[in-house]
């Protein structure tokens, strides 16, 4: 418990100073024009897009709101059932009771990998100051998803294949990126495959399918509503968002060359993103299970096809093998120091920036 609520409620309380700061800033300077963000406050950006998804369905919205996966804003519509709690309300409950059991499942997780009790209270230490993890506390779908996918990486690693199924399932109709979870469910199905019985294989199977099949089963209820079997895929190829696909190696260089043509704002810190993500993946391939170090390199890889590459911090805190590597790197009190003060002071500063607009989450 200590381990979870310490770090919890202190995250919350820096996004919540930040975004106090961003609006005296903002109504100080009398900034023109205002930015919309820092009246939307919690609910803004992807947030205001869930909350009126979860107040009147997908038709409450124009098509390109069908790119937000439906688990979340279910969730709200349902706690939103109860006395005095409106769907703004029930948004943010969804989004902060799921990152509140991040907490204890990624401690566990970490736990079960190290059986050390100060790596896995620094693991939650980490994904809960680090600099992205502002949108936990925001009406976003990445602490549900993130909980979900914590879920099914416990699951996969003490074999107990059908809550990994379930876990993925859900998983797989909360975010896009649910679809990843089948790679580290492939890798583990794999292993240790001898004097296997149908029952068994049967289970393996269905963990590897089911986050697949979470993601089917949504595009097949959306296709009525755009003839376009992927249009939930096709509309993140819009500029504004992750834009066309390209490929990795070419998609980095050409950042750099906006970097240094000063064309791109946030340039630079995603290309200090992009080392620091790779120095991770070196690490989870030389300390870690290839169940993770494959499901990272696959989320790495799908994130450098993007040509806008906005959302790439935000997609790289929900990979968890990445918190779970920086935990790993940081093994010494002094590092760990360094490490948790960093974040902190740059979830501030990060959750500053979303809140004024410059950079997008």
């Amino acid at each position: 418990m200590r381990a979870v609520i310490v770090p919890y409620v202190l995250s919350r309380a820096f996004v919540v100073v930040a975004l106090g700061i961003s609006r005296l800033v903002v109504d100080e300077l009398a900034v023109v024009p205002r930015p919309l963000a820092v009246d939307q406050g919690l609910l803004a950006w992807d947030a205001a897009w869930y909350a009126d998804i979860a107040r009147g369905g997908y038709d409450a919205v124009a098509a390109e709101g069908l790119r937000f996966f439906p688990l979340v804003p279910l969730l709200a519509r349902a706690v939103a059932w109860f006395p005095g709690v409106d769907t703004n309300l029930a948004l943010l409950l969804v989004a902060n009771l799921s990152a509140f059991g991040l907490g204890f499942v990624l401690y566990r997780l970490a736990w079960f990998e190290r059986h050390d009790d100060a790596f896995a209270r620094r693991a939650v230490w980490l994904v809960y100051l680090a600099p992205p993890a502002f949108v936990l506390v925001m009406g976003y779908s990445e602490a549900t998803f993130m909980l979900l996918a914590a879920v099914v990486l416990l699951a996969l690693r003490q074999q107990r294949w059908w809550v990994a199924a379930f876990a993925g399932l859900l998983a797989g109709g909360c975010r896009p990126i649910g679809l990843l979870l089948a790679v580290p469910a492939l890798v583990e199905a794999v292993q240790q495959r001898r004097a296997l019985t149908g029952r068994d294989i049967a289970a393996r199977v269905t963990a590897v399918v089911a986050p697949v099949l979470g993601c089917f089963a949504y595009l097949t209820w959306a296709v009525d509503r755009t003839d376009d079997f992927f249009a939930p895929f096709r509309i993140h190829e819009d500029p504004t968002r992750r834009g066309s696909v390209k490929f990795p190696v070419t998609n980095v260089v050409d950042t750099a060359q906006s970097f240094l043509d000063g064309g791109h704002n946030t340039a630079g810190m995603h290309l200090v993103t992009v080392a620091l993500l790779a120095a991770l993946l070196v690490v989870l391939g030389r300390r870690w299970p290839a169940s993770y170090t494959c499901y990272a390199g696959a989320a790495l890889l799908l994130s450098l096809t993007a040509s806008n590459l906005d959302s790439l911090e935000r997609y790289a805190l929900s990979t968890l093998p990445f918190v779970l590597a920086i935990a790993d790197v940081a093994d010494t009190e002094a590092r760990e120091r360094v490490v948790l003060v960093a974040a902190a002071a740059g979830l501030v500063g990060a959750s500053v920036l979303a809140f004024t607009g410059v950079i997008v989450p």
